[in-house]
C-alpha cells in the first residue's frame, strides 16, 4: 500500500510562486536588454535619403557614341560610357596577362549591350575621380596618383589595386537602365 504524503498548507505554492517571479523577472530583463540594444542596431541601417537613392534610372539616348555621361548614384559619380566599336574591340583583345586585376570585358558589360559601359567613377586606390581620355590605354586616368584604366575600366598601370567597380544594373528596355 502506498503512503500518501500530506504537505502542510501553502508549502507547495511557495515554490510555484517563486518560480513565476523568477521567470517574470528574467523576461522583463530580456525585454529591457532588447529595448536598450535596438537603437544601437537600428542606427546601422541606411538613412532615408540613402534609401531613396538606392536605385536610379537613366535614359541611354542621352549618350552619343564616343561620349560619357556622369550621373550621381548614392552620392558617388557613375560613368555611363557609349563606347565606339574600336574601344569595344580594344577591350576584348587585351590579353589577360597584361591586366593587374584580370577580368574579361564581357564580364563587365551586359550581353547584347557591349557598347555601353557603366562604372562607379571612383579610383580604387584612394577614391579620386578619374578623367576620361587622358590615360595611356584609351580609358581613364586618375590625376591624384597616376592610375591608368583601359576602355573597359580595368587597371593597367599605377597604384590602384583593382578595376573600376561595375555597379549592379539592369536594362529596363533597350534605351533605359536601372542602376542599383
Amino acid at each position: 500500500m502506498a503512503e500518501s504524503v500530506v504537505h502542510p498548507e501553502g508549502e507547495g505554492q511557495d515554490a510555484t510562486r517563486r518560480d513565476f517571479i523568477h521567470i517574470a523577472a528574467g523576461a522583463a530583463a530580456a525585454g529591457a536588454g532588447v529595448a536598450a540594444v535596438w537603437p544601437l542596431i537600428n542606427q546601422m541601417n541606411p538613412a532615408a535619403d540613402t534609401l531613396a537613392l538606392a536605385s536610379i534610372e537613366f535614359d541611354l539616348t542621352k549618350v552619343q557614341e564616343g561620349q560619357q555621361v556622369v550621373v550621381k548614384w548614392q552620392g558617388k559619380p557613375v560613368f555611363v560610357r557609349y563606347r565606339t566599336p574600336a574601344e569595344v574591340e580594344a577591350a576584348r583583345e587585351t590579353p589577360m596577362n597584361a591586366l593587374k586585376d584580370p577580368q574579361a570585358d564581357t564580364d563587365r558589360v551586359i550581353e547584347g549591350h557591349e557598347q555601353y559601359l557603366v562604372l562607379v567613377g571612383s579610383c580604387t586606390h584612394l577614391g579620386c575621380v578619374p578623367t576620361f581620355g587622358t590615360g595611356d590605354f584609351g580609358g581613364w586616368f586618375c590625376p591624384c596618383h597616376g592610375s591608368h584604366y583601359d576602355t573597359s575600366g580595368r587597371i593597367r598601370k599605377g597604384p590602384a589595386p583593382t578595376n573600376l567597380v561595375v555597379p549592379e544594373y539592369e536594362y529596363l528596355s533597350d534605351t533605359r537602365i536601372r542602376i542599383g
